[in-house]
């Protein structure tokens, strides 16, 4: 089945459509939820509550943009409204709170591969993570990021800030000494 052929048949709730769908799409949905949540039940969870979403509001796709990043954003949204729930940004701070961290020396990226980045970005805080996920791999900017989090422009980009340090000084303790 090609897309549209999935599209209609889960319109239509055809159980073989949304099996279809689901094979395609489980494994790139995954990992978005693991880049929000750190422990892989809770990622499964979010898999399945996604793909209901899915299911849902199939209709409310209208064909404008891709359909991938339709399902995408289902899911980046339900992994915001868990970690809304779970109120993982609790002990956020304002920028102006936080204190001005000196600029470490370069970090040695060019020795470090995406897979274990995503590991070292796995390993961060919940809210550094979700912040980091939301500017760095989603493109939103501090003001969406605030208006989904409901949280300040300041705090996403304090969390931003010292989920970039935090990352950092983690690539440079594992890999530093590589050069």
């Amino acid at each position: 089945m090609d897309e549209l052929q999935l599209i209609e048949g889960c319109r239509k709730g055809d159980r073989r459509a949304q099996k279809a769908l689901y094979e395609t799409f489980s494994r790139k949905m995954m990992s978005v939820c693991l880049r929000y949540v750190s422990d892989w039940e809770t990622a499964r969870d979010l898999l399945q509550e996604g793909f209901v979403k899915v299911f849902t509001h199939i209709d409310s796709y209208t064909g404008n943009g891709s359909f991938e990043g339709w399902i995408r954003k289902i899911f980046v949204n339900s992994a915001l409204e868990y970690l809304r729930h779970a109120d993982v940004l609790r002990e956020s701070t304002d920028l102006d709170q936080t204190a001005e961290v000196a600029q470490t020396d370069s970090s040695p990226l060019s020795d470090i591969s995406a897979a274990e980045l995503m590991q070292l970005v796995q390993s961060l805080p919940a809210g550094f993570r979700t912040i980091f996920n939301l500017f760095a791999i989603e493109g939103y900017s501090h003001k969406e990021i605030s208006e989904r989090l409901h949280i300040t422009e300041s705090t996403s980009r304090s969390q931003y800030t010292r989920a970039k340090q935090l990352l950092q000084r983690k690539v440079n303790a594992l890999y530093g000494e590589r050069r």
